[in-house]
Parts: C-alpha cells; structure tokens; sequence
C-alpha cells in the first residue's frame, strides 16, 4: 500500500513538471494549409527563375543589338544611333533597374515586349503555347504508355530475349543526342521515305483558314515520335526492377503456388505497384520534354516555345526568354503538383498518411 502512493505521488510530481515544462516552451505557430504553402513555393519559384533568366542573359556575351541589325548594319551606324539603339534594347541598363522595371510591370500582369518579334511577350508565347502543348502532351503521353509496356514484358521475361533486347534498346536511346535523332528521322522518314513532311505545323503556303485539325495532327507525327523516344528509357528500365521486385515478393510466390501464372501475378497483384513509380517518373519528366521540345522543334522547324527560346536567345531578348523560362516552370510545377494529388488517388494509403500529417 505504501509503495503503491509512493508510485502515485512519484508520478503526479513528474506530470507536473511535464506540464511546467511544456508550458514554458513557446507556442508553435499555426501551420499554413497546403494550397497556401504551394501558393507560396510557387511566388518564390517565379521569382528566382525570373531573376536568374535575367541574370544569365546579362551575362551572355551577345550584343543584342549587334545580334539583331546584323554586323553590316551595326558597322555602319553612327555612334549616337548605336547609342540610341543599346537605351532601346537596355543594353546599357543595370541589370538590378532592368529587372525591376520588369517586375513591376511582370506584377500588373505586364511581361514586356519583345524586341525580337516586336510584340508583347503574352502574345508571341500565346500564339505558340498551343503547337508547343499539343507537341510534348503527345510525346508525353506515348512516352509513359510505350515506357510501361516495355517494362512490364521486360520485367515478367527477365533474362530473357525479350528483356535483353528492351534494356539494348533503353541505354541506347539514353546514349543518343535527341537533335542526332531527330535529324536522322527527318532524313530517314520525310525526305528518302516520303512518309511525313519536311517540318512546320502546316503546310507551307497554305492559309491559316486553310489549314485542317488533319493537317496539323500528320506535321505532328514525326516530331512527337521522336520526342516521345527519349523518354521512354528511364520509364520502361524503373518499371522493369519494380516488376522484379514484385514476382520476387511474398504474395506473388503465393499466387503462383495456386496456379497462376506470370502475366497474372502482374496483372491481379503488381500493377498498382507499379503504377505509382510509373507515374512519379512521368510527371518528373515533363520538364525533361520540354526540354527535349526545344531541340526538336528546331530541326524540325516546328514554330513552338522551343523555337521561340532559341530565336530569343541568340538575340538577347531578355523580356520573351524570362516569359518562356516562367511558363516551363509554371508547367513543371503544375506536373508535380498534379503527381502529388494523384497519388492519394492510385493508393489510398499515401492519401490517408498525408491527411494524418496534416492533422
């Protein structure tokens, strides 16, 4: 009895000074909710890309106005019409007050003009978003389809034929310049072939009211095929070790002890588990697309945000290539949020783990 309230009154006197303690330490602070935090991350990724696109074209050794009225030109100018051009251009600016008077206008909504298309940064990337979109969401999606399906039958035939020729296949397309590629189908297929065009979104001459819905879709085949080659690779060669790592696990071994075979082991017990990389890596990879976007759609003379980079680069014009650097980071970023949120929605275990957090 005695050790009993000496146990009781030892545990009431460290309660106590549990809770002293606990009163003591300072009260956190509420936590954001999840849409505010990724509102958050995502003003402070406009920000620093901004910035550092500015920084990096301030940097580049390109005269933009040299680059853009040509050497002939530029030699023959007077000293106050170059000096006329360069305030024009912003070449003589500070980068600092060049970035600021851009931001300020970036906030109203304002991205500037573009001194090489001589027209608001917001049209050129509008009127070239659509070709660009319809381009890598093709390749996209035919990269994550064809990827899967190579991984799951290299993966269920391991050691195999089947799996020796898709894993030669992976590292050699992982070994292959996306512009060698694209040129080799370009010379392959549309000019000794004949089976594509040339290049363009359309038909050179036609008239934009002209143009059909099939038009466009036949000067996309070509481009999206090779676009979307290069990223099969790390989707199928990912998928194919998670297929191993399945019909090597517990529950598959059981399911083969009642009878079933390979494919259906995969089909009724491994799919939701690969799923789930499967995606990661898809949504990982859009900015590996785009990135692959901007070589192709300059071989191909695709009229996209690539092209437009590259035109915007080699002239210096930093308004349009600040635009173009914000609106790849605005689509990288929607693709890892969109992974996030579908991931409570393939498995619902993550979902449930995420809402504990939360709480």
């Amino acid at each position: 009895m005695a050790q009993d309230n000496k146990n009781n009154s030892y545990g009431g006197a460290r309660e106590q000074a549990d809770a002293r303690k606990a009163s003591r330490r300072p009260a956190r602070p509420p936590r954001l909710p999840w849409w505010a935090r990724e509102l958050v991350r995502f003003a402070l990724l406009m920000a620093a890309t901004s910035f550092v696109t500015f920084a990096l074209v301030s940097l580049s050794p390109i005269d933009p106005v040299q680059a853009n009225v040509g050497q002939a030109a530029y030699a023959s100018m007077t000293p106050e019409r170059r000096a006329e051009m360069a305030a024009y251009w912003g070449a003589d600016t500070p980068l600092l007050e060049r970035y600021a008077a851009w931001a300020a206008g970036a906030l109203t909504g304002n991205l500037g003009l573009s001194l090489r298309f001589n027209a608001p940064v917001t049209e050129v990337i509008a009127q070239r978003a659509a070709s660009s979109l319809a381009l890598m969401a093709t390749a996209w999606v035919l990269a994550g389809v064809i990827g899967l399906a190579l991984g799951v039958a290299a993966g269920a035939c391991r050691d195999r034929l089947p799996d020796r020729l898709v894993r030669a296949y992976c590292y050699l397309i992982s070994a292959t310049p996306t512009f060698w590629l694209a040129m080799v189908a370009l010379m392959v297929f549309a000019v000794m072939l004949g089976w594509f065009p040339l290049g363009f979104s359309a038909p050179i001459g036609a008239a934009a009211s002209s143009v059909t819905l099939a038009d466009r879709a036949y000067h996309l085949v070509l481009p999206a095929l090779v676009l979307s080659v290069t990223g099969v690779a790390n989707i199928a060669l990912h998928t194919r070790e998670k297929v191993v790592d399945v019909l090597q696990s517990d529950y598959a071994r059981f399911a083969r002890t009642r009878g079933e075979g390979t494919w259906a082991v995969v089909r009724r017990h491994g799919l939701r588990n690969l799923v789930m990389p499967a995606l990661t890596l898809q949504f990982a990879s859009i900015s590996e697309i785009f990135g692959g976007s901007v070589l192709v759609e300059q071989v191909f003379s695709y009229p996209g945000l690539g092209q437009a980079a590259v035109t915007a680069g080699l002239g210096g014009d930093a308004p349009l290539l600040v635009g173009i650097a914000l609106a790849s980071a605005a689509l990288v970023f929607a693709g890892n949020l969109a992974a996030n949120v579908l991931y409570g929605v393939v498995d619902p275990r993550v979902r449930g783990g995420a809402s504990h957090a939360v709480r």
